[in-house]
C-alpha cells in the first residue's frame, strides 16, 4: 500500500470515527434540547373553598354558605432567556382555567375564567417557597341578571353571560422532588363587565386553596445569569388616550360611549419600572344623556358629565409588556358622584420601545377602572412616551 493509500485510509478511518461519534451524541443532543425545551414546564392545580362577601349596599344577593371551585395552570418557569425575567428574579409565566360553583345556581350560576397569569417568588429557599400569582382574562356566567325566560331578576350583580374575570392567589409551597411541589394559600377572585351592561355590581370570593404542582422534567431550569447593563432613569412625557362603553342604569339599555385623556411624567427606576404622576380627564355621554333625558341641569349637562383627577402609580414592566397600577384622587367628580379616588389596572403591549429618537413609547393598553372593589368599566386605548 502506497502513501497515498495510507493516507486515504486515514482520512477514511477518521471520517467513520465522527460518523460513529455523531450518532452516539445525536440522541443526548436533541434528548438535551428537548430538556430544555421542557425543563421548567409545568401544570399546577387547586381546589379551592371561600365565601361570596357583600362588597357594597347594592349587593342584595343571598350568600350562600360556600363557593367551591378548582383551578388548573399551565405554567412555564422562566431561566433569563430575556432580560426582564432575570431582573425579576424568574418568575413563572402561566395560563389557567378556574371553575367556580357559587353556591345557590338558580341566583348566580357558576363561572368558567380562562386567564394568563404571572407568578412572582416572594420567599425561596431550598425546598419551601412562598409566591404570589396574579391574572386576568375571560369569564363566561351560566346565570346572569335577565328579564326574559329564564327570569332572573335577583342577580343584581352580573348583566352578561362574558365578563372580566381576575385572579389573585398567594401561595406556600413544599418541594417534595424536583417533579412535585404542594402547596396551600389564599386567593380572590373578582368578575364584572366594565358596566357593559347593567347591573353591574360584579361579584367577589375570597376564600383558601391547595393542591399539588408536577413539573415532567424539572422545577427548576438552569438559570442564564448575566451582568445586568443599568439603563438611565430618564424622565418621558406621556399621552394616552382611552375609549370605553357602558350601559344606561336601565338593564338592557344603551351603550354610552366615555372618553378619557391622560397626560403624566414617568421616570424609570432599577430597570424595570417606571414611577409616574399626571393628571386625567373623561368626559362621560352617559351621564350627559342622563341630564339631558330628565331635564336636570339644563344648560350645565356637559360641565357635570366629565370627570378630572390628579394621579400617581408605577408600571411593572416585563419586556415588551408593562402593568400598571395607578391611585387618582378626584378633583372635579361627575353628577351625584359620591367617590374620591379611583384605582386603575391597565395592562400595557409595546409596539415601540427606544432610548433614543423623538417617539421612546408607543403601546396599546386595556385596563379596568374601580371604586375601591366596584368596577366601573372597561377601557381601550393607545398611547406614546417623547
Amino acid at each position: 500500500m502506497n502513501k497515498a493509500d495510507n493516507t486515504y485510509c486515514r482520512k477514511a478511518s477518521n471520517c467513520t470515527y465522527l460518523q460513529v461519534l455523531l450518532l452516539v451524541l445525536l440522541p443526548l443532543v436533541v434528548t438535551a434540547q428537548e430538556t430544555k425545551r421542557w425543563s421548567g414546564f409545568g401544570i399546577e392545580t387547586h381546589l379551592l373553598a371561600g365565601k361570596v362577601f357583600k362588597h357594597e349596599a347594592k349587593f342584595t344577593l343571598p350568600i350562600p354558605a360556600l363557593t367551591s371551585g378548582f383551578d388548573v395552570n399551565f405554567v412555564q418557569h422562566t431561566y433569563g432567556r430575556r432580560v426582564w425575567e432575570q431582573g425579576r428574579h424568574f418568575p413563572r409565566l402561566g395560563v389557567a382555567i378556574t371553575g367556580i360553583q357559587y353556591g345557590i345556581d338558580a341566583v348566580y350560576g357558576n363561572v368558567i375564567g380562562v386567564y394568563p397569569n404571572i407568578t412572582f417568588p416572594i420567599v425561596s429557599g431550598k425546598r419551601i417557597e412562598w409566591t404570589l400569582r396574579a391574572g386576568n382574562g375571560i369569564g363566561y356566567v351560566t346565570n346572569q341578571y335577565s328579564r326574559a325566560n329564564p327570569v332572573n331578576t335577583t342577580n343584581v350583580a352580573i348583566g352578561s353571560k362574558v365578563n372580566d374575570f381576575i385572579m389573585i392567589l398567594s401561595d406556600a409551597g413544599y418541594e417534595v422532588n424536583k417533579h412535585w411541589q404542594i402547596k396551600a394559600g389564599a386567593f380572590i377572585t373578582h368578575i364584572s363587565n366594565g358596566s357593559v351592561r347593567k347591573p353591574n355590581l360584579g361579584i367577589n370570593v375570597v376564600g383558601m386553596g391547595a393542591g399539588v404542582s408536577y413539573f415532567p422534567v424539572t422545577a427548576h431550569p438552569t438559570k442564564i445569569a448575566r451582568p445586568l447593563q443599568p439603563l438611565s432613569q430618564r424622565y418621558l412625557l406621556q399621552l394616552r388616550y382611552g375609549m370605553s362603553l357602558v350601559s344606561a342604569n336601565t338593564p338592557g339599555g344603551p351603550l354610552f360611549p366615555v372618553y378619557t385623556g391622560t397626560g403624566y411624567v414617568s421616570r424609570r427606576w432599577r430597570n424595570h419600572n417606571k414611577g409616574f404622576a399626571g393628571i386625567d380627564y373623561s368626559y362621560h355621554q352617559n351621564l350627559y344623556a342622563h341630564l339631558r333625558d330628565n331635564g336636570l341641569e339644563q344648560g350645565r349637562e356637559r360641565q357635570h358629565a366629565y370627570k378630572c383627577a390628579v394621579l400617581a402609580g408605577n408600571e411593572f414592566l416585563l419586556g415588551r409588556v408593562g402593568i400598571m397600577v395607578q391611585a387618582g384622587v378626584y378633583i372635579k367628580k361627575g353628577y351625584l358622584q359620591k367617590e374620591d379616588v379611583y384605582e386603575k389596572v391597565s395592562f400595557n403591549y409595546y409596539c415601540v420601545q427606544r432610548e433614543r429618537g423623538p417617539v421612546k413609547e408607543l403601546y396599546l393598553f386595556t385596563s379596568l377602572k374601580a371604586h375601591l372593589n366596584v368596577a366601573e368599566m372597561g377601557e381601550m386605548g393607545v398611547g406614546i412616551g417623547f
